[in-house]
């Protein structure tokens, strides 16, 4: 997600085309290109230009409900209803070929899907069907410390930062949580799956949030070709070859 504000320009974008199975869009007042993937401007006056990152979820619609139960919805319109995709338009583009050939060698199949996570210059991606609601993956990306929590509905993502104040924390899930409560080693306190703090001495204290995309291997390897991909538990690592 991207804000639509360059400088103190607002944009105004609509669909260009499709390129690797990623959105091209077209901001109507300059017409330059942008990719929806990177928020950078590729083609245009403003070419070079990147739009700035907004913090964003992928979750279900349960836990969106019950963490902000005031929110609004945004619903389809009827006078739009001829534009927008099919309900089975997923299979629709797994049909589609993909940005050059299938490496048979490659740690993926060029379908599957990743969480991906680009920090510090580096980046490295996790096969989806290998996370476990039981088992957050912490690890170290770029020399980040993050840990990666996949909620018990099996559909809601979320990515932390596991610094606070200079030191990196060890946090573990409580067995059989739902919704999970984590819990670090140093002080006991307990964290909720927003990366709260709700119990301990660290209670109020919020961990950093990172970005996590989930996306088609072939995908997340062409905009990061130096990223690594790895099993949860971290025993063992492959370089991404570029399709």
């Amino acid at each position: 997600m991207w804000k639509a504000t360059l400088g103190e320009r607002t944009l105004h974008f609509e669909l260009a085309g499709i390129n690797n199975q990623n959105f091209i869009m077209r901001d109507r007042e300059t017409g330059t290109w942008w990719q929806q993937v990177s928020g950078r401007a590729i083609h245009g006056p403003l070419a070079g230009r990147s739009l700035e990152s907004m913090p964003w979820d992928e979750v279900s619609f349960s836990l969106f409900r019950d963490e902000h139960p005031a929110a609004g919805v945004l619903l389809p319109s009827d006078e739009h209803a001829a534009d927008y995709a099919s309900a089975d338009w997923e299979e629709e583009i797994a049909g589609y070929p993909t940005v050059g050939e299938a490496d048979p060698d490659a740690p993926l199949a060029p379908r599957d899907l990743v969480v991906g996570i680009a920090v510090d210059g580096a980046a490295r991606a996790y096969r989806w069907t290998d996370l476990d609601p039981a088992r957050p993956v912490a690890d170290r990306v770029g020399g980040t410390p993050i840990l990666l929590v996949l909620h018990p509905d099996g559909l809601s993502l979320r990515c932390f930062d596991r610094r606070l104040d200079g030191r990196t924390l060890e946090i573990f899930l409580q067995p059989a949580s739902d919704p999970p409560v984590l819990l670090d080693a140093a002080t006991g306190s307990a964290w909720d799956f927003s990366g709260r703090a709700t119990s301990g001495s660290m209670c109020g204290r919020q961990l950093g949030r990172i970005a996590c995309l989930k996306d088609y291997w072939f995908d997340w390897n062409v905009y990061h070709p130096e990223c690594e991909s790895k099993e949860p538990e971290g025993q063992s690592a492959s370089r991404c070859v570029p399709h």
